[in-house]
């Protein structure tokens, strides 16, 4: 087992194209910022280059404004997992935004963890234009 660290890099970060999850393909870059109009399909986040973890998990969460999900509750920050396949890996995380529009205006704030540690963390600000 090598006792090398993996390499992370905070590729890209702001506002990118639409993204199709199904697709192998991450959305393409549009801007650099962290001011993201709350306009319909913005699609937001950033892109992590990733070298020599294969077989590790990633974890991540997306902070958000207080909003309330379909039950009338606050929604709590979004969590998940990725398994990293490959030794050479890029991955997108991001969001987007929907109606109703003015209640997600505020901070997003955006983390990335690998082993426990954290890897990346970008703060948007999502303004009503």
């Amino acid at each position: 087992m090598s006792g090398k660290k993996p390499q992370v890099e905070l590729y890209s970060y702001g506002i990118y194209s639409s993204w199709d999850r199904s697709s192998r393909e991450l959305p393409k870059l549009k801007e650099i910022t962290t001011n993201i109009p709350v306009i319909p399909d913005v699609e937001f986040g950033y892109v992590l280059k990733i070298k020599g973890a294969k077989g590790k998990i990633l974890e991540y969460q997306i902070f958000h404004p207080p909003f309330e999900d379909e039950d009338g509750n606050v929604a709590p920050p979004f969590t998940g997992e990725v398994l990293i396949n490959s030794n050479d890996w890029e991955f997108y995380l991001g969001d987007t935004v929907w109606e109703p529009y003015n209640n997600k205006a505020g901070e997003w704030i955006i983390i990335t963890r690998l082993q426990n540690k954290e890897i990346a963390r970008k703060k948007f600000v999502l303004f009503l234009p």
